[in-house]
């Protein structure tokens, strides 16, 4: 098979890392960029047969025209999330691969380290000791068994996330577009409407992906119909959540407590170290005023088996294109629709 090249954008040293581990065995030339991907450094993709892209990389009908301008064939994304991609301007120009899953119980179980930390207080009681205060007032959490947890999507990580939930013994609601009724039976929870997951749920998990109906799905309205003292989680997509109304229902305790690894426009700070500067986000600089709001930035995916898995996957992608192989990971707006010919041959087109 040719010398392949591959430009990589927004790679921080354990991409290095774990791609050329992983490369070794597919010999690919890669070169890997810092920077992000956008029109000011679309250029380093010249030369390339390939483009590697991460989960804050946008790529509109401009760039995507610069690149198969260049012969750039083929976009991998090494993440789930593809709500960057310009995929009308995409078809029939260039191809996109993307991971679906690298490890959904990474995820699921940084949802539960979000939980457990915002009810017990434990990032607060942290920085306490470490000033010698051993005083507890203030610390007050509860106990999670027979509380009820509304977890929105339940798909790989949903589910996982639901089992670990039903092992602390809490009542369960779900919502999904595609309720599991055996999976229902089995663990013993319940496919429910939004409107009752709201109105019930003392913890509600955001594990949906993001599209035009989940935009901003909690907003003023979906939080005024929550329980009073709602805790709430996101580890899905920033834009799930209208930042705004958030911060209204924080201040008026509607919502007791927040727990982020995504955030409306956290490409702009998230995986950069900004420490020596002023945050200019007012939103998110309002955010991180709140000793009931805890902020990760988008590491929900971070373990050692999920980086594995996202070079393994994005190199077996660019390998399997490159043989002329069926793209399973291949996605294109017209994916659920039967002018998508992936099923027919292989690849969306």
């Amino acid at each position: 098979m040719k010398d392949y090249s591959i430009a990589f954008f927004d790679t921080k040293s354990f991409d290095r890392i774990s791609f050329d581990r992983v490369n070794k065995k597919h010999g690919f030339h890669i070169k890997y960029y810092k920077h992000n991907l956008n029109p000011e450094t679309a250029n380093l993709r010249i030369g390339y047969d390939a483009v590697c892209l991460f989960v804050n990389d946008v790529v509109n009908a401009e760039i995507i025209d610069m690149m198969v301008e260049t012969n750039v064939k083929i976009i991998a994304l090494r993440s789930a999330g593809y709500n960057g991609v310009d995929f009308k301007s995409a078809y029939g120009k260039i191809h996109v691969v993307r991971v679906p899953e690298y490890s959904p119980y990474a995820v699921a179980e940084h949802c539960i380290a979000l939980m457990m930390t915002l009810n017990r207080k434990t990032h607060r009681a942290y920085y306490r000791t470490r000033d010698n205060n051993f005083n507890i007032n203030g610390l007050l959490g509860f106990d999670m068994r027979l509380k009820t947890a509304g977890v929105i999507g339940a798909g790989k990580i949903g589910k996982i996330l639901i089992k670990i939930l039903k092992g602390f013994n809490m009542n369960v609601l779900a919502y999904d577009l595609y309720p599991d009724k055996e999976f229902e039976k089995e663990q013993g929870i319940e496919y429910v409407s939004l409107e009752r997951l709201y109105k019930e749920s003392d913890i509600i998990s955001l594990n949906c992906p993001l599209n035009d109906d989940t935009y901003h799905m909690i907003n003023k309205d979906s939080i005024a119909e929550m329980k009073d003292g709602v805790m709430i989680i996101n580890t899905g997509r920033g834009h799930l959540i209208d930042t705004s109304a958030l911060i209204d229902g924080l201040k008026s305790e509607k919502i007791s407590s927040a727990g982020l690894d995504v955030y409306e426009e956290e490409s702009a700070y998230f995986f950069e170290d900004h420490s020596d500067q002023i945050v200019s986000d007012d939103v998110l600089a309002r955010l991180l005023t709140f000793n009931n709001v805890l902020i990760t930035s988008h590491q929900g995916f971070f373990t050692k088996e999920a980086i594995s898995n996202i070079a393994e996957v994005t190199l077996e992608n660019l390998s399997r294109f490159f043989s002329g192989d069926k793209l399973e990971n291949e996605i294109c707006y017209k994916c659920s629709s039967t002018k998508c010919r992936k099923e027919e041959t292989g690849r969306c087109f």
